[in-house]
């Protein structure tokens, strides 16, 4: 047997959520937001105003919502989320609801009632790598902020690697939660094109 049969072919290396972890601890991503999606270290665009404004105005308007329903569901912005069983992805949507925001650790996927990406530039990311992870891991509900078109693409009914349910809401309709009773949120002025 020689070297050359040792050699596997050219290939990517799909990094664990331990090694992503101890090269950050290491000061690898340094000045950088990055998520783990797949294995992949996605880096994160800086924030234009126009996306920090649309997640922050939603942010607050759950925030809102839920108070007005009586939830007891945290509104939380960009935090990391542990998926269960999954090695290979540690991912940090831009909003979520959990019903867990305190203890150690990140924040167990269990307890995501809905995630939302707003998406200025990540848009295919956001729907074609994010949509299958989340949906694999029971997220029941996922919205997709398309800042440049002014909609929400909305997702639910989790089976396998898709949401058998979707539609889109344009910015300036309400948008009603398919799974979380009576929260509903309005989107006028979510665009200021």
């Amino acid at each position: 047997m020689t070297a050359h049969d040792l050699l596997k072919p050219p290939g990517r290396y799909r990094l664990k959520v331990a090694d992503y972890l101890t090269l950050d601890r290491s000061g690898a991503f340094e000045g950088m937001r990055t998520e783990l999606i797949d294995g992949e270290v996605i880096v994160m665009n800086p924030q234009t105003r126009r996306h920090l404004f649309v997640k922050s105005e939603l942010a607050y308007r759950l925030r809102r919502a839920l108070e007005a329903i009586g939830s007891s569901l945290f509104v939380a912005v960009d935090g990391t989320v542990e998926l269960t069983g999954n090695s290979h992805s540690l991912p940090e949507p831009d909003i979520f609801l959990t019903s867990a925001p305190h203890g150690e650790g990140f924040v167990p996927v269990e307890s995501v009632a809905l995630a939302v990406e707003v998406a200025a530039t990540s848009l295919e990311l956001d729907l074609e790598r994010k949509a299958p992870l989340y949906a694999r891991h029971g997220i029941t509900e996922y919205w997709v902020v398309d800042v440049n078109r002014g909609l929400i693409h909305q997702m639910w009914a989790p089976e396998g690697e898709a949401y058998r349910r979707r539609q889109e809401v344009a910015f300036g309709q309400r948008i009603d939660a398919a799974t979380i009773e009576k929260l509903a949120v309005e989107t006028m002025g979510l665009s200021n094109n």
